[in-house]
């Protein structure tokens, strides 16, 4: 007999850590080879994890809804066979400190995986806690910014982490008795107090006011993951937009006349979602600047057009499937990549590398009704296009004959692009090439 340690696999590039949403298998149950055993969320998908063994599980590491580190044990199942070595946990030597189990703490409030993201946003926390003496995660450093605590308080609250390292939990849990910051100064001992004014560093958030027939929701997870990236962005990129419309009547047509003959050959429905991304992925080939991210002061172009597709789930939430490779695809490969992106993020089907290393972003709200909008970018890249819904509008349409007034359909596009680095002239061409593709739509299917 012997003991095998199930631990928490990696789950993509930036995955750090997950939360434990339901135990599918119980302490006494028989597992086999590759059974579920734990549902378990990350910041990018939901899936499950199943048993590398054959055995009865003996213990269960954590309880729903707490979060599990990557490479923690999770299970621990008795086995009949000899256990491999990896799966075999070391002996702590007694002079390492034993940590105690953090307290649980919903994985919505602070998300592990974001913190490099939200680290970025603002520089002056790494200036403003640069503790020489003692380690601080940006994690810890960034909750210290928001709560007002200056290097000289986080300096004395004690942890319990390795090296007496402070831990999440520990700040967490100074906070709950903090005494009440004093938000007056003083400048000699008999000077009046000078009341401290609000400030874009430390602004006054208003409270709002709640009714006896309210209806008060705790948000989801990845309601709190949208919230945390969605602000992260605003505050890192420089956002700025350029809008231009788009007539698409020919590409309107054109679909209309194939889609039928389309389903029949290749047994997919083509929509408008990847017409609209190979006018995007000619465009990013011929301006590679919206095709990076930035690093510091370096700017990344890269070789690969990942292109991300925004979509809506059953919740009303997004998730932004990514296409590798996009521009290796033609207009079949990418219609049967968008479907079946598609069909599977909306049943929580999605692998965590297929919702990862994304170079450019497009969301298409004509699908809910909108006209127009200001998408906000996908960290970290730096530009994101929303294509508003086709209608059909009132247009000027010049011949050699004369002018005259026609029904055409139109569609606008919205390009929100990172200032940093990408002027208004690139930022305008772009979208300015995305239009000009569509609307001189070409396609080489042979029907």
């Amino acid at each position: 007999m012997g003991q095998y340690h199930l631990k928490l696999p990696k789950m993509g590039e930036s995955v750090a850590e997950a939360t434990v949403t339901k135990w599918l298998k119980q302490v006494g149950d028989t597992v086999s080879l590759d059974d579920p055993i734990v549902e378990i969320a990350t910041d990018k998908v939901d899936t499950d994890v199943t048993s590398e063994v054959e055995g009865v599980i003996l213990e269960q590491c954590f309880q729903e809804n707490q979060v599990v580190q990557i490479g923690e044990v999770l299970v621990i199942i008795e086995t009949e066979g000899e256990v491999p070595e990896m799966s075999k946990i070391p002996e702590k030597s007694e002079t390492t400190p034993k940590l105690e189990k953090e307290t649980e703490v919903p994985v919505q409030e602070i998300v592990t995986t974001l913190e490099k993201e939200i680290n970025t946003v603002d520089n002056s926390i790494q200036a403003n806690f640069d503790g020489k003496e003692r380690f601080y995660s940006p994690l810890v450093r960034n909750i210290a910014k928001k709560e007002l605590i200056s290097q000289m308080e986080l300096d004395q609250i004690p942890g319990t982490g390795k090296d007496q390292r402070l831990t999440k939990t520990d700040l967490l849990n100074y906070l709950k008795n903090r005494p009440a910051v004093e938000k007056t100064q003083t400048s000699t001992p008999h000077a009046q107090p000078e009341v401290m004014a609000p400030s874009l560093q430390n602004p006054v958030i208003a409270q709002p006011s709640i009714g006896g027939g309210d209806q008060i929701l705790e948000m989801s997870r990845m309601e709190k993951l949208i919230s945390k990236h969605m602000k992260s962005s605003l505050e890192q990129s420089a956002h700025v937009q350029s809008f231009i419309e788009v007539d698409v009547t020919h590409l309107w047509d054109w679909r209309e006349q194939v889609k039928a003959s389309f389903l029949k050959r290749e047994g997919e429905k083509l929509t408008f979602t990847p017409l609209f991304m190979t006018a995007i992925i000619k465009a990013l080939r011929d301006y590679p600047a919206l095709n990076s991210s930035l690093d510091g002061d370096k700017i990344i172009i890269k070789k690969d057009i990942n292109v991300g597709m925004a979509t809506a789930l059953p919740d009303g939430n997004l998730i932004v499937p990514v296409i590798k490779n996009a521009d290796h695809l033609n207009l079949v490969g990418l219609t049967k990549a968008v479907n079946d992106l598609a069909t599977r993020a909306r049943n929580n089907n999605l692998k965590p590398e297929e919702i990862q290393n994304g170079t450019y972003t497009f969301t298409n709200i004509g699908n809910f009704g909108s006209i127009m909008g200001t998408p906000i970018i996908n960290q970290p890249q730096v530009g994101i296009l929303a294509i508003g819904v086709i209608r059909k509008m009132p247009a000027v349409i010049e011949t050699p004959k004369g002018d005259f007034i026609g029904i055409r359909r139109k569609v606008i596009l919205s390009h929100s692009y990172d200032h940093r680095i990408i002027n208004g002239a690139t930022g305008g061409l772009f979208v300015k090439r995305v239009a000009e593709y569509l609307e001189n739509w070409e396609a080489d299917l042979p029907f």
